[in-house]
């Protein structure tokens, strides 16, 4: 029987959420798996099955696994859905929302600057992959984005093709889970070299988002600057 963390006064549901946690963490459950019935759980842990369900419906309120009705419990994947709720904020002034397409324009490797280590808690001397990419929504590029990853953590990647869907290849291939992000907005203008990508003149307004990810454990994973264009889409957030 595994035991549940003593951590204070804190509510057993919220112990027995950190020690599930702790599972996708440690890659013991793993993008798409179905988990143990509740009833299996509550034996193996040692509480009541009222008290691991109260932990699943938190991992569940945070994304982390999915209910479906008949079928369980599962660990929840970093498909183009779940992306489009939780993390894809750019929806077009008319229509539906959509998983943009990717072009590479560069991928490098090099010496973490001072920023890329603040951003990121990274050592001195730490190497970073800083990957350049338009995204294109209905077929017009719309995004320019900046991605700068801890080289550490992400061993060949920049070998071969770059996903489109960074985070799914995360959990997949390195068994990061991205669980959050913090993002920052502000209003800026293109330079020459956004411009460019983007195929409009300098100086056209944009959104910037500048956004850190957040793995499971509460390490930034990913640091990425996105330069939008609004003139046809607009940032929606849903807050609750």
């Amino acid at each position: 029987m595994t035991p549940v963390p003593k951590l204070g006064f804190r509510p057993l549901y919220q112990q027995v959420r950190d020690a599930f946690v702790q599972r996708l963490v440690e890659g013991r459950w793993t993008p798409g798996q179905a988990l143990p019935s509740e009833i299996e759980l509550a034996a193996e842990i040692g509480v009541s099955q009222g008290t691991v369900r109260k932990a699943l419906d938190a991992l569940a309120t945070e994304n982390l696994v999915v209910r479906r009705q008949g079928r369980g419990t599962f660990v929840a994947e970093h498909d183009e859905a779940r992306i489009l709720f939780q993390f894809f904020k750019l929806v077009p002034d008319a229509g539906e929302a959509r998983f943009p397409e990717s072009r590479i324009v560069s991928v490098s490797e090099g010496n973490a600057a001072p920023v890329e280590r603040d951003v990121l808690g990274l050592p001195d001397g730490a190497r970073v992959l800083r990957v350049v990419r338009v995204r294109s929504l209905g077929g017009k590029p719309s995004i320019a984005e900046t991605v700068t990853l801890p080289a550490a953590l992400f061993p060949g990647l920049a070998e071969g093709d770059i996903p489109n869907n960074l985070y799914a290849t995360y959990a997949g291939r390195y068994g990061i889970t991205v669980a959050r992000a913090q993002e920052k907005l502000k209003a800026v203008a293109l330079d020459g070299t956004d411009a460019a990508l983007l195929g409009v003149a300098p100086g056209h307004p944009a959104l910037l988002i500048d956004r850190q990810a957040i793995a499971l454990d509460g390490v930034t994973v990913e640091w990425r600057v996105s330069r939008c264009l609004t003139d046809e889409f607009h940032y929606m957030s849903d807050l609750r």
